[in-house]
This record gives structure tokens, C-alpha cells and sequence, in this order.
């Protein structure tokens, strides 16, 4: 096969497709579609095609210039996720890296990012009273709907966190457990539910591993774990999901980043 016709294979090769972002005018454009598209990636149909669109189709797909584009191609780049090559295209690594920092940047793609690329087995879930601790967000509620749910690396198969949702039960009531071992408890509920998020508030702290968590996680008992509380709020002002997550500290770090504009 001469030099031509591997171009023209490689031109007709259906290319990945995205999901759509909303964007916020606020933060910066090149972040949220790098964090949009990172989370594409990451929760991608096993069968689906590792050739991304041009940056110019990409740019016309999220709405930005093509030098936004290029930005945020360059972060997943340097992320391992992604591989660029002159005149053959954009490519999604085989085997892209999966783990990364927790980043927080007050952007709902960026929670979906986060939250995305691994297998997820769900443990159990079902009705139950509200937790003490956690009665101040559900007032109206007597009782909340839990998931429990374990992710762990593709290819390792090592387990990487573990996570536990409350879920308001009227909003409980259109989740289709299944979806929760492809996506993202945030995605399942912008993207499948229809829940009009308005904003999720996060706090990220040390602790150490209990024996649930030591067990579940594999690592020994009172090591240092990262511990995730999301809270996800609708556009009436209600709590919809309380989200705790259980990280391995020997597998994720925590980063903020400020922006001065």
C-alpha cells in the first residue's frame, strides 16, 4: 500500500465523536473543552474509534477558535491521553493514562472528567433512612437512595476508589442503575436524568482508610486515603446528590488551580 492510500484510509476512518458541552463564559474556554473532551475519552464505547476529528471540526463542535482548540488538545497531549501526528491526524493513546490529580476548577465537565475512565462495578444500591450526617442537605427528605459503587483500572484491574451517593428519591426514580457502570453519577444525571445542575460544591480532605474502605481498596487499614464530598445542587436551590468518594492516596493527588482573571 503506497504513501496515498494510507492517507486516504486513515482520511476515511470514522472519527470519534465528542459529547457536546455547555459552555461557561467565566472560566477558561480552552479548560473546560480539554476537560469536556478528556472525559469523552476516558468514558468511550470500548469499540469506538481512537481517530478525533480535526481541530477544526472540534472547534466548530464546542463553539471556540481553533487556537482554543489547539490548547486544549496540546493539555491532553501532555496528559498521555492523546497522540498528534502531521498530515495522519489526532489519536486517543491505547493506553491512555487513566489516573490523574484531582482537579477542581468550579466546572461541572471537569467533575465529569474526573469521575471518568475507569470500570465501575456497582456494589448495591436501595432506599434507606437519611444519614445523620447528611440530613442538612435532604430537610424534606425521610429517606435518600444509595449507590455504592467500586472503580478500578481497566487494565490492572486494581481497585482505584470507591464511591457512595444519596440520592433524592424522586430523582432516584429515573436512574437506570446500569448507566452508573458506564458513566459518571454526574453525567447519569445532566445527561440521562435531565437534572438541571446548578452547581456542585467539593471538599477534598486526608483521612485514613477504614476497614470498609481498606478492604474494598486493597490497601492497608489506617493508611492515607483521599476523601471526596461532592454536593449537587439543582436549579431550584436542592441538594439532588451528596457524593463521597474514597480515593487511594497512592494513586491520586489533589491540585487547585486559581485563575487571576
Amino acid at each position: 500500500m503506497n504513501r496515498m492510500n494510507q492517507v486516504n484510509e486513515v482520511t476515511h476512518t470514522p472519527a470519534f465523536a465528542p459529547d457536546s458541552l455547555v459552555l461557561n463564559r467565566k472560566l477558561p474556554l480552552w479548560y473546560q473543552v480539554s476537560q469536556s473532551l478528556r472525559a469523552s475519552i476516558l468514558g468511550r464505547p470500548q469499540d469506538a474509534s481512537p481517530r478525533l476529528p480535526t481541530e477544526e471540526q472540534l472547534a466548530a463542535h464546542y463553539g471556540v477558535s481553533v487556537l482554543t482548540m489547539r490548547q486544549a488538545l496540546k493539555e491532553l497531549e501532555t496528559e498521555g491521553l492523546i497522540s498528534r501526528h502531521r498530515r495522519r491526524g489526532t489519536f486517543i493513546e491505547p493506553r491512555a493514562r487513566r489516573v490523574s490529580p484531582v482537579r477542581l476548577l468550579g466546572s461541572i465537565d471537569a467533575i465529569v472528567a474526573q469521575q471518568s475512565g475507569e470500570r465501575t462495578t456497582v456494589l448495591g444500591h436501595g432506599p434507606a433512612p437519611v444519614p445523620g450526617d447528611l440530613a442538612e442537605f435532604f430537610p424534606d427528605c425521610s429517606e435518600v437512595v444509595g449507590y455504592r459503587r467500586l472503580r478500578c483500572d481497566d487494565e490492572t484491574g486494581e481497585p482505584t476508589n470507591w464511591a457512595e451517593n444519596a440520592v433524592r428519591p424522586d430523582v432516584a426514580a429515573g436512574i437506570d442503575v446500569a448507566d452508573l457502570e458506564r458513566w459518571p453519577m454526574t453525567k447519569v444525571l445532566r445527561d440521562a436524568v435531565g437534572v438541571r445542575i446548578s452547581r456542585i460544591t467539593d471538599t477534598v480532605e486526608a483521612r485514613l482508610a477504614d476497614p470498609a474502605t481498606a478492604e474494598l481498596l486493597q490497601v492497608p487499614l489506617l493508611s492515607p486515603i483521599l476523601h471526596y464530598t461532592g454536593v449537587t445542587y439543582d436549579d431550584d436551590g436542592r441538594v439532588v446528590d451528596v457524593a463521597r468518594i474514597r480515593y487511594r492516596g497512592d494513586r491520586f493527588s489533589f491540585s487547585v488551580t486559581v485563575e487571576a482573571h
